[in-house]
């Protein structure tokens, strides 16, 4: 069972991770010095759970309802082409703002604020984005939020109470404020409170459904991992609002997502979780 779980624990690792996975591993959590937040905080806890398979693949989905994020992403992401690279470049900097030292994680931060300075476009009805423009990079930001912390209320290894969930909103908008986000939300209502002033904006274009029949039908993954890819992508789905779901086109079935697809989100979360901790080292 240890040999089994240190494979799929890596073959995991690899895909979130990329190659270079187990140095930038060895370099964010072996590197002496202050970090941004302290070992008992809340952003901690959620980025480092499984469920954060889930959170992502929502969080991917709910941002492409925004036209001009959409629009940037379609045009410069490359995530057709290399969506595992885009993944790990993503989990990468999460890994180093979260767990990483100071120094690390504003280094971090300096990179991405250089990339979005350059990501500038229209959209094909006309309209001009620009990656680096703080209401357009606070979408971004509170979609995440919203998804990671929903999908590890439901299917974290330890749902957060009350206080630490306002705390985790509250840690997030440290590395959203270094990102360049003007007063990012801090607590539950605010982030309540800013996801609906951003509903109005809110809609599927032609790329946003077409970025979501990709990322929940068409994976490039071998055919081995389809099935378990099936279950984070439905468990992510029955996790959107209910007007997403609908501008995404994507069906709602409450019989079976209330029994077998939360039951089976969780069962995954579970496995993932149980192959990406390291086994607990026997005396002798």
């Amino acid at each position: 069972m240890n040999h089994l779980r240190e494979h799929l624990g890596r073959s995991l690792f690899t895909r979130v991770a990329g190659p270079g996975g187990p140095a930038n591993r060895a370099r964010i959590h072996g590197t002496p010095g202050p970090r941004w937040f302290a070992p008992d905080r809340p952003i901690r806890t959620v980025h480092g759970d499984a469920s954060m398979f889930i959170g992502g693949l929502r969080a991917l989905l709910l941002q492409s309802l925004h036209p001009l994020a959409m629009a940037a992403v379609e045009a410069h992401s490359g995530y057709r082409g290399d969506p595992w690279g885009r993944l790990q470049r993503t989990s990468t900097f999460l890994a180093v703002t979260t767990y990483g030292t100071a120094d690390d994680a504003q280094r971090a931060v300096d990179h991405v604020r250089a990339v979005h300075d350059r990501v500038r476009g229209t959209t094909a009805a006309g309209q001009a984005y620009h990656a680096a423009d703080p209401h357009l990079l606070g979408w971004v930001h509170v979609a995440e939020v919203d998804s990671f912390l929903t999908a590890h209320q439901r299917y974290g290894a330890h749902p957060l109470d009350a206080a630490d969930c306002d705390a985790y909103i509250a840690d997030a908008a440290r590395v959203a404020t270094a990102l360049g986000i003007v007063d990012p939300p801090r607590d539950r209502a605010g982030l309540a409170d800013r996801l609906a002033a951003y509903r109005p904006e809110l809609y599927a274009t032609q790329e946003a459904r077409e970025a979501a029949r990709f990322i929940l039908l068409h994976p490039p993954l071998p055919w081995i991992a389809r099935a378990p890819y099936a279950v984070l992508a439905a468990n992510a789905v029955s996790t959107l609002p209910p007007w997403a779901r609908r501008e995404l086109g994507l069906p709602r079935l409450p019989g079976v997502e209330g029994t077998f697809v939360r039951a089976s989100g969780h069962a995954l979360t579970r496995t993932i979780r149980w192959a990406m901790t390291p086994p607990p080292r026997t005396a002798g």
